[in-house]
């Protein structure tokens, strides 16, 4: 999204302020500017500052929430599904702050899928951010382990944010520096 769309929100919905993860009521009634729509997620800036809105909360912004890769999924569910979806999904998360995928941003270090049960499976991701101090990272995690547990057989998944190896713009890959101006 290149131009910034000015609405007016139809409901209250949570909002988180980046890049320091404070958590406000944003209220009915309240002109937001969309500043990035980005795997079903909003960065707006509200208030004069910038802020994070869910995918869930995409009605009280005028939108319709965009459906995940599992959405649309029929195939059976074996370790390799889970695993594909899983890779899928975390390509629709995205750093508020920036317009670029966390797989493409280098920032997952490994998804492992474990069998727990019959078509029930685990899924742990080890994931760093792109700044140790970095506010949202817990929103990220968090945002990761929703969209992994809506795959089909997902029983648990685990979202391990690790800050060795550091995380450097050399981890991006070539699109992403291509996207962010870095080549």
């Amino acid at each position: 999204m290149t131009e910034r769309e000015t609405v007016v929100l139809s409901r209250d919905c949570k909002a988180l302020f980046v890049p320091i993860g404070i958590q406000v009521n944003a209220k009915k009634g309240t002109e937001v500017s969309i500043l990035q729509q980005l795997g079903g997620s909003y960065t707006v800036l509200l208030e004069g500052q910038m802020a994070r809105i869910d995918a869930k909360d995409a009605d009280a912004l005028g939108k319709t929430r965009v459906p995940l890769p599992s959405e649309s999924y029929t195939g059976d569910v074996t370790a390799q599904s889970v695993e594909q979806l899983a890779w899928q999904h975390l390509r629709t998360c995205y750093d508020p702050e920036i317009p670029v995928d966390i797989v493409e941003l280098g920032l997952i270090y490994g998804c492992d899928v474990r069998e727990t049960g019959k078509q029930r499976y685990r899924v742990e991701v080890k994931m760093t951010l792109t700044a140790p101090g970095c506010g949202m990272g817990d929103v990220l995690a968090e945002d990761v382990k929703e969209k992994l547990l809506a795959i089909p057989g997902v029983a648990d998944a685990d979202v391990e944010v690790v800050l060795d190896p550091p995380w450097t713009a050399d981890m991006m890959s070539e699109a992403a520096r291509l996207q962010t101006g870095m080549m």
